[in-house]
């Protein structure tokens, strides 16, 4: 065996238990409540030890609170050509992900969402991770227009995509029902891209264009 197959095997291994820790997390928060779920009972479940799912998620409200698409699509964003406006290769690339997405993988997100929207105790930290995409999307924004990292001007850009996202959403983007409601959050943003124009606007429900 090589090196690299070697590698690949391990983070194969790792990505599938990392996985498996989530989706029983999940099971049971829905089964017996955020609060009342702790990490030993996750770990049971999962069938590692409790040491073991945090070598995966420092916390327990990291289990749900950590999104696993912010460096997938920032990754791809990179793929997006150099001419697409900055919005436009948000847009496109949080669409193709949303759309791409497996079945058994959205059930998982929408879970996830679900609990961030009921749980009281994740709110203040899920703030803070609203920050820390922000943070992550200004980087790869200012990379793309060869830019600092720290680039004022690609945070508040990063800044402006994230509200409108949460403008979009009746109860913010922890409110989606189906995947086409990520259309809604697209049609958002193609509205910012337009300088947003004030008037009657309806969504189109459509990734196309």
């Amino acid at each position: 065996m090589t090196t690299s197959t070697h590698t690949g095997l391990r983070a194969r291994k790792k990505a599938k238990t990392r996985a498996a820790i989530r989706g029983h997390a999940m099971r049971l928060f829905d089964e017996r409540g955020y609060a009342a779920t702790t990490v030993e009972q996750i770990a049971a479940a999962a069938e590692v030890s409790p040491s073991t799912f945090f070598r995966y998620f420092p916390t327990k409200e990291d289990v749900v609170l950590i999104d696993d698409y912010d460096p997938i699509m920032v990754a791809e964003m990179k793929a997006v050509p150099a001419g697409v406006p900055p919005i436009e290769a948000i847009r496109r690339v949080l669409l193709n992900l949303y759309e791409n997405i497996s079945d058994e993988d959205w059930q998982l997100e929408r879970a996830r969402q679900k609990i961030m929207l009921e749980a009281p105790e994740l709110r203040a930290r899920a703030l803070q991770q609203y920050l820390s995409t922000i943070d992550m999307l200004a980087a790869a924004v200012a990379e793309r227009a060869g830019l600092p990292a720290d680039d004022f001007s690609a945070r508040v850009l990063s800044g402006a995509v994230i509200g409108t996202a949460l403008a979009a959403m009746p109860h913010g983007m922890t409110a989606m029902a189906e995947r086409t409601d990520m259309h809604v959050v697209g049609d958002a943003l193609r509205l910012l891209q337009d300088g947003l124009p004030l008037g009657p606007a309806t969504p189109r429900q459509s990734i196309s264009g």
